[in-house]
């Protein structure tokens, strides 16, 4: 059985179109190839898991206009790569992190999408595409657990909302 205090609570959102597309931004300042993902971010302690999606996406996407589809049902983990673990100041003594994921439809203009819209930048850029492009955009490390997050979205990817 898996310890999950080993693993850095966080949240993932995946931002679907009207089209069924999905955002990906752009990783600032880190060489490509797989330097594409959704947003994501670390829960500050007894804060509500939606609560921590709808804040992690606002400040890394500037995106407020949203109306929730779908969560996961359980904790999807991913392992930091060993290279990394060197820096016990980056993950805080951290195995690696557990993820709740939300969808969300985005209901607002791309206008509203800034990249600037927090003091830390997140993305450089940003697009549109499929889900089915996740896996081979990430990171290697992370692709277990997008295999999973496209997975539990799939019925999603596509649909025009009702």
């Amino acid at each position: 059985m898996t310890d999950l205090t080993l693993y850095r609570p966080n949240v993932g959102v995946v931002l679907f179109n009207a089209d069924g597309q999905v955002w990906y931004g752009r990783r600032h300042a880190t060489p490509g190839p797989h330097n594409w993902q959704f947003p994501q971010g670390g829960v500050d302690d007894g804060e509500d898991l939606t609560a921590a999606a709808l804040r992690e996406l606002k400040e890394e996407t500037g995106v407020t206009s949203v109306e929730f589809l779908a969560r996961t049902d359980d904790w999807i983990l991913y392992d930091f790569p060993p290279e990394t673990l060197n820096n016990p100041k980056a993950w805080r003594g951290f195995k690696g992190q557990r993820q709740q994921w939300f969808a969300f439809r985005f209901t607002g203009q791309d206008s509203e999408i800034d990249l600037a819209a927090d003091e830390e930048i997140e993305f450089d850029a940003w697009r549109w595409g499929d889900l089915s492009e996740a896996c081979d955009l990430i990171v290697p490390f992370k692709r277990p657990a997008y295999e999973q997050v496209v997975a539990a979205f799939a019925h999603l990817a596509g649909r025009k909302p009702v």
